[in-house]
């Protein structure tokens, strides 16, 4: 932990690294398919994604990362060379890449774990809870210098994270049914991981430093990885790291997700550095809004903590913009979001008569055309 302080003290603010999941499918039954292996030794003779890409608990799952930029401009600027890269080379390989937080049919007793040491502590540790948690999402690293700071930017994200859970939610199917929720990604992932969702308030670095010597010493965890929170200083790069979102259908989306992580970090740091007033809210309090984005997303009702009076979900994107603007002024930075997003889409697509083979294959289609499309075709009609 005093290395992990040091990369905090070392840190330069607002640099961004980027990552997002995906899925790799069978070009027309568009099911899972465990070829990550395939693609990753593929990416060896392009240097950019080889060293861009990382294996995700599954051989049916990839990851991709822009490295570090030095703002969000940059960062975007790999993570769209990555994306390229990466559907041109599951396209040579007759695949395509899937972008939702989970697959809506696909059996996870069928899946294979990757065979990595820290996916096979993983598997280990917590067996059926790992096994079943075959989700996609994408994460946002934030530079902050000052490991204090660090921690208390993220005691201030804690009661935004279901905002941004419900203006992401984009996994309402699940086992070949719709699940009635609109992220089923965070009730498998989130609320099935040990040391997962929305942390405690630390209200400092001594505190948070002292919980994560007790689970080492207790042999709880082996390494900082496996403390799985929704928003977490991340050691190894001097990030606050905000985990808590579903993967997104279209780049566009991706990129104003990003960007709307990206600023909430910064103004966080910002409302911080001024000493504005800020009471953190108990983590039971928060958890009711998390439960309502998980189910209705930007369908239902958001809890406004500091009043104790509900307001429509669909405002949470309209509410951490007016939030944002000082940070994202000073950083330049425009979000711009479509009038519904994934989860709602893909609910809207079944209502309007197709099956959910139809929808995926709908979805899988906006994808590659959206993040640079290879040369497999995807039909909407799916299987």
């Amino acid at each position: 932990m005093d290395t992990a302080r040091a990369a905090f003290d070392a840190s330069t603010d607002f640099t961004v690294g980027l990552e997002e999941e995906f899925a790799l499918l069978h070009p027309e039954e568009l099911g899972l398919v465990q070829r990550f292996e395939e693609l990753r030794d593929a990416a060896a003779s392009d240097p950019v994604l080889a060293s861009s890409i990382s294996g995700e608990l599954i051989s049916s799952e990839i990851e991709i990362r822009s490295g570090r930029g030095e703002d969000l401009a940059s960062a975007t600027a790999a993570q769209r060379d990555c994306r390229r890269r990466l559907f041109a080379g599951a396209a040579d390989l007759g695949m395509a890449l899937g972008a939702t937080g989970t697959h809506p049919w696909a059996d996870y007793r069928e899946q294979h774990i990757i065979d990595t040491d820290h996916y096979r502590r993983v598997e280990e540790g917590l067996k059926y809870v790992a096994w079943r948690n075959n989700t996609f999402s994408v994460h946002a690293h934030v530079g902050i210098r000052g490991a204090d700071r660090a921690v208390l930017v993220c005691d201030r994200l804690r009661a935004v994270l279901p905002l941004l859970l419900a203006i992401s939610a984009n996994s309402p199917f699940l086992d070949g049914r719709d699940s009635g929720l609109h992220s089923a990604r965070t009730q498998i992932f989130t609320k099935s991981f040990p040391r997962c969702g929305v942390p405690d308030a630390f209200g400092g670095w001594g505190a948070f430093a002292e919980y994560v010597d007790f689970l080492v010493r207790t042999r709880s965890i082996v390494e900082y990885t496996q403390v799985w929170w929704s928003v977490r200083p991340h050691p190894a790069f001097g990030t606050v790291e905000v985990r808590i979102c579903d993967a997104q259908a279209t780049a566009s989306e991706s990129e104003a997700l990003e960007a709307l992580m990206v600023s909430c970090v910064a103004q966080a740091a910002r409302d911080h550095d001024a000493s504005l007033p800020f009471e953190d809210p108990p983590r039971r309090l928060i958890e009711e809004n998390v439960w309502r984005a998980v189910r209705y997303g930007l369908d239902g009702e958001l809890i406004d903590l500091e009043r104790g009076e509900t307001y429509p979900a669909a405002e949470a994107i309209e509410r951490l913009l007016q939030w944002t603007a000082p940070a994202r002024a000073e950083l330049g930075i425009d979000v711009a979001f479509p009038v519904l997003n994934g989860a709602q889409r893909q609910r809207q697509m079944i209502e309007a008569g197709m099956t959910l083979h139809e929808a995926y294959g709908a979805v899988v289609a906006e994808a590659r055309e959206t993040y640079p499309a290879g040369e497999v075709e995807v039909t909407p009609s799916g299987r």
